[in-house]
């Protein structure tokens, strides 16, 4: 006998979770409430990777597809346009095919570096995106927008101001060598002489990331 899948038991717990007759709390669930579960596991998740903590993996990475399990069990209940974990799946297996050309199709060998600038052109296509900073989560902690943007400036060769206060190479001075370290140094004293002013760091940042937002966007 073949045993089940446990993906696809999983989809089956969900259901009965969310059917009537199972649980109360999970059948009150939308998409919006279980955004902070969707974060909480991601962190979760990270934690147990810097930790390198196998079994913590498998456990955390589990609740992560929960999560996923659970935002398409609430999908298929849309009384408009509904989708299954199946149309979740299917999509992203369609979009790595047609992202990876010179994978699945005959295309020349690519380098890393080609693979992701032509990832980059692929998906502003699809999209149908006019600016560099088109996708970007806004809403996401202000060191990783900042650094997404970053990022986005530099692929769409657009130059910036970095700094109104110091230029890169000047900062780069201070640090000498620029390791993991010194750079976690110089960041927790920035937080440090915030706090010390009563200026939220987090909000600081994010005043200046969207800045470059617009900057981006002219």
């Amino acid at each position: 006998m073949n045993q089940t899948s446990n993906l696809h038991r999983l989809r089956e717990v969900m259901d009965t979770l969310r059917s009537p007759g199972g649980c109360p709390w999970d059948g009150e669930q939308t998409h919006t409430s279980l955004l902070t579960y969707l974060l909480e596991e991601s962190y979760e998740f990270i934690d147990a990777v810097e930790r390198a903590d196998r079994d913590d993996m498998v456990e955390e990475l589990g609740d992560v597809l929960l999560q996923v399990y659970f935002h398409a069990r609430i999908g298929e209940e849309r009384q408009v346009d509904p989708f299954t974990i199946e149309d979740i799946a299917g999509a992203i297996c369609d979009k790595l095919i047609r992202r990876h050309p010179h994978v699945f199709a005959e295309v020349e060998n690519l380098t890393s570096s080609q693979v992701e600038g032509n990832w980059e052109i692929l998906k502003a296509a699809e999209k149908s995106r006019t600016s560099a900073v088109d996708g970007v989560p806004l809403n996401q902690p202000a060191l990783s927008l900042t650094s997404k943007l970053i990022h986005r400036a530099e692929k769409h060769g657009r130059a910036f101001e970095t700094s109104k206060v110091l230029t890169q190479s000047e900062i780069s001075e201070v640090l000498g060598d620029v390791t993991e370290e010194r750079v976690g140094d110089l960041l927790f004293a920035v937080v440090a002489l915030a706090n010390e002013h009563g200026i939220d760091a987090e909000f600081a940042l994010r005043t200046r990331a969207r800045l470059l937002e617009s900057e981006l966007r002219r």
